[in-house]
């Protein structure tokens, strides 16, 4: 049994994914959240396995994803929105969301995305993969595991460059700022994921988001990528 929760202000949404989920056993509705508070406060007090959101929904924001991710060990998030950019989906991902799907999708991709989220696994519609390989991204690269934020030593020019590479400034683009060399940059960058105990950029945003050194708005519709 999957316990799941939708968080989307449309009462006409929240009313048919109710009614899609109602068909089916495995499936377990425990709340509807209207906003980003009564989201809070529905995992808290149910500890759903996935939550289905529309985090551009009236009412609810990207922020909301790493906060309810905190707040129940081991939820998953299965975004549920409009159109939106390939590079808005990868930025979601990076922030926490788990799988992708658009409100277009037919009924079997939405119960399909909760099944499988909910088992630990990923799914993206198919109208979500074709325009991320359109746009040439290679979406295992913006998979992420559990990264926490327990202290680490880094150095104020470090955190520095943590912030600006989560506000998706290039290399070439934080040396200037900083009057760095590119090299140097880089040089911090490596340092940085080794501390870090990171392997890619994607890691290196997620810490920053964690350790609210950056608000996911900052870059979430941002159409610049990162390095």
């Amino acid at each position: 049994m999957t316990r799941v929760v939708i968080a989307d202000s449309n009462h006409i949404i929240r009313c048919g994914l109710a009614t899609i989920f109602g068909n089916y056993e495995e499936i377990e509705l425990v709340g509807e959240a209207v906003n980003d508070a009564s989201l809070e406060e529905l995992v808290t007090n149910f500890e759903p396995d996935v939550v289905m959101m529309d985090f551009v929904a009236p009412g609810f924001s990207i922020d909301s994803v790493p906060k309810v991710k905190q707040l129940s060990k081991g939820l998953k998030v299965v975004a549920i929105t409009t159109e939106q950019s390939s590079q808005t989906v990868v930025n979601a991902l990076r922030v926490g969301v788990d799988s992708y799907i658009k409100k277009d999708c037919d009924i079997n991709e939405i119960v399909d995305s909760v099944k499988e989220t909910g088992k630990g696994g990923k799914f993206f519609c198919g109208q979500i993969l074709e325009a991320v390989r359109r746009d040439a991204i290679d979406l295992h690269d913006v998979e992420l595991g559990e990264l926490n934020c327990e202290p680490v030593s880094l150095s104020r020019r470090e955190m520095e460059v943590i912030t600006m590479i989560a506000e998706g400034h290039t290399n070439n683009q934080i040396a200037e700022k900083l009057f760095l060399s590119a090299h140097t940059v880089n040089t911090h960058r490596k340092n940085i994921m080794q501390k870090l105990g990171v392997n890619n950029t994607a890691a290196i945003v997620m810490y920053a988001v964690k350790a609210q050194l950056v608000s996911p708005n900052k870059f979430l519709f941002s159409p610049q990528g990162n390095e």
